[in-house]
């Protein structure tokens, strides 16, 4: 009974469909969080009888063939990255993306990590860094006397300090790209790692050509759609009870099958 394995199949991949779902609602008021969506493959077919095989000694084809299907399988849980909307905060170091571009951070380890939750804090030594102490790249240091701190579109930082009226310069700020952002690799804490599909990071400066700007004061919002979200968990809940109940129907139809008297 084929359809025992099939059914189950796909329960299987509603279960990950929910999985997935459940992750992107849990994650609606996440700073910079880019929603998920998977998506699933059928999998291999049984040829009972194959199309194009001959019929007859007279050259005669089979047109269409019996092909069964034996379920389906995860393909791919795909990161959609459309810009979330930007919220203002008012926070001297809460920044945002507009556009496109990715925050560098680095780790302990000394790799360097992508981000778009830009609320930023400064640590002991006035360093900007991430909500775990994680060193913005390239590095920003505020200096204690700064009574002020301006951060302009293109990503220069300026402060004032006491005593001065005029802003000076104490970094610039740079966003990475990547030519395929779905193959980044998550790693928690609204980090990113780069992959071999991602492709190699290209760095420049906010504004230029393909790269988005800085909003100060403002974060992005997760893009996450509730209403989108419940719509697809209903689907999923529905399709999933729908496998359920082939499961129940097969078993049925074995049921008959063994109490058959010769």
């Amino acid at each position: 009974m084929r359809a025992l394995r099939t059914a189950a199949s796909g329960m299987s991949a509603q279960q990950l469909n929910v999985e997935v779902i459940s992750n992107n609602i849990a994650n609606m008021n996440t700073v910079g969080f880019k929603r998920q969506r998977a998506e699933f493959q059928d999998l291999l077919y049984q040829n009972v009888e194959r199309m194009g095989a001959q019929s007859s000694s007279q050259g005669t084809v089979v047109p269409t063939g019996i092909q069964i299907g034996a379920g389906v399988k995860a393909g791919s849980v795909y990161r959609v990255t459309e810009q979330g909307t930007p919220t203002q905060t008012g926070g001297r170091y809460d920044m945002a993306v507009d556009g496109r571009g990715y925050f560098q951070v680095v780790l302990p380890s000394g790799e360097t990590a992508y981000t778009r939750a830009g609320n930023f804090s400064v640590n002991g030594e006035g360093q900007l860094v991430t909500d775990d102490g994680y060193a913005v790249e390239p590095a920003i240091t505020i200096p204690q006397d700064a009574v002020d701190v301006m951060v302009s579109k293109s990503g220069q930082v300026q402060v004032i300090s006491a005593g001065t009226t005029e802003p000076a310069t104490v970094g610039q700020l740079e966003l990475a790209t990547f030519f395929n952002e779905a193959g980044l690799e998550a790693i928690g804490d609204n980090l990113l790692m780069e992959t071999a599909a991602s492709g190699s990071a290209t760095v420049g400066t906010p504004g230029d050509a393909g790269l988005g700007q800085i909003l100060q004061g403002y974060t992005e919002a997760s893009n996450v759609d509730a209403v989108a979200e419940i719509s697809a968990l209903i689907v999923a809940q529905r399709a999933y009870e729908m496998n359920s109940k082939v499961i129940t129907t097969a078993d049925q139809m074995l049921s008959v099958a063994s109490q058959v008297k010769s």
